[in-house]
């Protein structure tokens, strides 16, 4: 008897102490923290059970805990990417494949593109190779929509770590999209456009005082079904993100006096004309998400689209972030976007933050992630160069205190067709 509680104790005890594959340090690294410690030229991560312990230039390290010599490398936390399909859309002209989009009639708010995200998606490790460890994954609108429902439906933040639920908050926010393409959607003009958005917030509005009337059939005349209704409810009152998509200068005044009158709790997406305005949504406190590309006026909502965009909103005191704005097949690329704005006037930690903790402060995530600081996630990568360089790689990614594979569709078909002795085949050959 007492033998075998001496082997319990002694279990135990075992159970207690950290094995040296849950300890690790990241050591002779140059760290952008993105956090308060700010930039260490020279200095150490140290890992536990998935979680960051401390991070400095004279950290102690565990003797049991397996070391990564970063030989001097960048590393900053995981690039955190708001509005993409990424994980919803496999190839985008297979509707099979594409749960982005709803194009039911009578459903818009409720249509949650959580149940769509496939965790096997060939794109996600595609991404994971660029550095892209979390995104948010909105909905958009079908092409085909005939629909007048105004909101593309809600989206939700997701960790690309290999072999997990990629899922990590579902309902993270509502989408809608305002300008030339909700104008199209009410009608064909923006003035039915913003009567049918305030009907439906005022409709939502009853409803919520009112859901007995509604539930024993006496509601007044609603155009939202009850599933839409339900889903609106957390944005009227204020704790969802309402991420409205827009680009004209004189739109976004309007959606922020919207905001205001109905004390919506808002994030600016696209913005192309959001520096003529800049003033405006500082003042608002209204965060911004944006692809720093645009530069061409592809329709009239879009003539003041410049380069020098989030370089300016910035300057106002704007909080931006990087938006996806190709396709979760390119989502890699929004590093270099943010290099193209470093490029145009935008300072460099003001990049690098709009791709890690600015995302993450956006939408309620930078307790987990978006910097690297004691209790939060380990999620990180060293580079071997430059992050907003194109021709930079990312070296080591590391999600949740674990290394990712560093390999893709894209990798295997490189490897098989270098594989085949030359380009073309012998009879092609000059």
């Amino acid at each position: 008897m007492r033998r075998a509680l001496a082997l319990l104790i002694a279990a135990l005890a075992l159970v207690g102490t950290p094995a040296s594959a849950d300890t690790t340090a990241i050591t002779n690294a140059h760290i952008f923290t993105m956090g308060r410690a700010g930039e260490i030229e020279s200095g150490t991560v140290l890992m536990r059970n998935g979680r960051i312990v401390s991070v400095g230039a004279n950290i102690r390290i565990p003797r049991d805990a397996e070391v990564i010599d970063a030989g001097g490398r960048i590393v900053t936390p995981g690039l955190f990417v708001p509005g993409t399909d990424l994980g919803a859309i496999e190839v985008d002209l297979v509707a099979p494949s594409n749960d982005a989009a709803a194009k039911n009639r009578t459903l818009s708010a409720a249509f949650d593109i959580q149940y769509g995200i496939d965790p096997d998606s060939i794109a996600i490790p595609v991404a994971r190779v660029g550095g892209v460890t979390r995104a948010l994954v909105t909905p958009g609108y079908a092409s085909e929509d005939e629909r007048q429902l105004l909101f593309a439906g809600l989206g939700a933040v997701i960790t690309l770590e290999e072999g997990r639920n990629p899922v990590v908050r579902a309902k993270a926010a509502m989408v809608l999209e305002v300008g030339e393409g909700g104008a199209e959607r009410s009608g064909g003009a923006r003035g039915a456009l913003m009567s049918a958005l305030k009907a439906d917030l005022e409709d939502v509005r009853w409803y919520m005082r009112n859901p007995r009337s509604f539930n024993f059939g006496s509601a007044r005349d609603l155009r939202l079904s009850k599933a839409d209704l339900d889903a609106l409810v957390p944005v009227v009152q204020g704790r969802m993100t309402l991420i409205v998509v827009v680009h004209r200068a004189a739109d976004i005044r309007e959606v922020l006096k919207l905001a205001k009158e109905y004390r919506l709790k808002i994030v600016l997406s696209g913005v192309a004309e959001g520096w003529v305005v800049a003033g405006d949504i500082a003042r608002a406190r209204v965060p911004v998400l944006l692809h720093p590309t645009a530069n061409l006026p592809a329709n009239f909502e879009m003539r003041a689209a410049t380069l020098e965009n989030a370089a300016r909103l910035h300057a106002a005191g704007v909080t931006i972030a990087f938006a996806n704005g190709d396709g979760g097949h390119r989502i890699r690329e929004v590093r270099y976007n943010a290099g193209n704005a470093v490029a145009h006037g935008l300072p460099y930690g003001a990049a690098l933050a709009a791709l890690t903790i600015n995302p993450a402060r956006i939408f309620d995530q930078a307790s987990e992630v978006g910097s690297l600081e004691p209790g939060k996630r380990a999620d990180l990568v060293i580079w071997d160069g430059d992050p907003l360089e194109p021709m930079t790689q990312a070296k080591t990614v590391i999600i949740g205190g674990a290394p990712q594979p560093l390999d893709s569709r894209a990798k295997d078909l490189a490897r098989r067709y270098k594989s085949l002795g030359g380009p073309y085949p012998p009879a092609y050959k000059d």
